[in-house]
């Protein structure tokens, strides 16, 4: 299976030159599964080993460039509403 963390900085490595400046960018990661692997039922139990590897990239990645490095797509990146916090 391909890490996606090692990919990305591989091809980082490879098209980065010195004293250019870069930007960061969002890169959206849809549907990463095969057909039938599994159902989009809200209320499944059982949740196959790819789905728990790609989350633990996904944390590793967001844990060393921060909360909301990487997120889903459906989540925007600057909400119109939150939940209300009130202690």
């Amino acid at each position: 299976m391909y890490d996606i963390d090692t990919g990305s900085i591989g091809a980082l490595n490879h098209v980065s030159q010195p004293g250019f400046k870069y930007s960061k960018a969002e890169v959206l990661l849809l549907d990463l599964r095969q057909p039938g692997e599994f159902s989009d039922d809200l209320f499944t139990v059982i949740q196959p080993a790819e789905v728990s590897r790609v989350m633990a990239v996904l944390d590793e990645i967001n844990g060393r460039g921060g909360r909301g490095t990487l997120r889903a797509a459906s989540v925007p990146s600057k909400p119109d509403w939150g939940m209300r916090r009130e202690i």
